[in-house]
This record gives C-alpha cells, structure tokens and sequence, in this order.
C-alpha cells in the first residue's frame, strides 16, 4: 500500500478514472451529467494536488488539497484544505481514509502551509481528530466570492470547522480564529473546499 500525491492535472489517467468512480459513489452526478475524467475538479488557481492510497493498482482512498494566501486578523497565511476525500465502499473501515488524511495533513506542513482549514459534517469531526486535526470552535469559514459570500453556517449546513496550525506565526494567531469568520474566497468552482 502507497499513497501517490500528484497535481491534480498530472495524475495518471487510469488513477483518475477510478478517483472518479469513488467520488460517482459518495457524490452521484445527475444522469448524463457526469463529467470527462480528463476535466478538472477544481479551480486551478487553488493549486490542487491529489492525494491516493493505491494497493496494487487500486485506489482504496483520494483526497484533493487546495490553498490559497488568506488575510485574517491583519495577517496574511498561505493556507490549505481537505477537499473531496472519499474511500472506496469496499475498502471503508479499515483505517485508509484515516491514514490519508493524516497524510495530508503531515504533507501540507512540509510544503510550507502555515495553516490549514476546512469544514466537515459534524458527524465526522471525530473521524479527523483521529488523524491530527483539531475542531476550531465558533470559527465559521466564509467561501464563494467576496461579492458572493458562501458561508459555512448557511441554513441547511450542519458543518465545523476543523484546523492545523503548523507555523509558529500561525499557531500564535490561533486564537484570533476562533469564535470568527474566516474569509477564505475559493471562488465560484470550489465555493467551500
């Protein structure tokens, strides 16, 4: 078992497809709707790598980290998420999304993110405390465009915010995120990563 980590554009195409197939099962597009497994997911301007947990051709896990510099609290952050993070059905409950989450997380540190932030069902905070990440209490992130704001606290969503704070300038700015709204601005294509 490996886990691959490519730009999402430069992963191999028989990866893809089966990364596509995973996300077909959490996610189902409308009939017809489906998209080319050769288009992008994600907004190239987010810097998008993918990262898989592969066993002998098969992808049992993928997961997607985006980033982008964020303003907050008068500092300025290069900051990443978690992004489409899917196990395969047959594979689930054995610890692979765990360990590609956990993954992730150590490779957005040794590629110099100062922080990282994403939301999740709050259902499934436990599942990434279990791999390193911690709840960001109160801290609601704001996506879509400035002039059209996406929040995570939007009537119908039930999400939180889960966090890493990998450089020493982001880990004293730690408390200026909590109990805050954060202004991430993906953009139109990933409104909330």
């Amino acid at each position: 078992m490996q886990i691959l980590s490519f730009p999402e554009q430069a992963t191999p195409l028989a990866l893809r497809l089966q990364v596509r197939e995973i996300q077909e099962q959490v996610w189902p597009s409308p009939p017809g709707a489906e998209p080319p497994p050769q288009a992008p997911v994600h907004d190239p301007a987010l810097h998008p790598w993918s990262m898989l947990l592969v066993e002998d051709g098969t992808v049992l896990a993928a997961l997607d980290v985006l980033s982008k510099e964020i303003v907050h609290a008068g500092g300025r952050y290069a900051a990443g998420g978690l992004s489409t993070v899917v196990t395969r059905r047959a594979s689930r409950g054995r610890g692979h999304g765990r360990r590609l989450v956990a993954a992730a997380r150590e490779e957005m540190i040794a590629r110099g993110l100062d922080l990282g932030l994403f939301t999740c069902d709050r259902p499934l905070r436990e599942f990434y405390e279990s791999a390193g990440w911690r709840h960001l209490p109160g801290a609601v992130l704001i996506g879509g465009t400035p002039d059209d704001p996406f929040p995570s606290d939007r009537p119908g969503f039930d999400k939180v915010t889960m966090a890493g704070f990998f450089t020493p300038d982001a880990r004293r700015a730690e408390p200026s995120f909590r109990d805050s709204r954060i202004a991430l601005h993906p953009g139109v294509v990933d409104r909330l990563w």
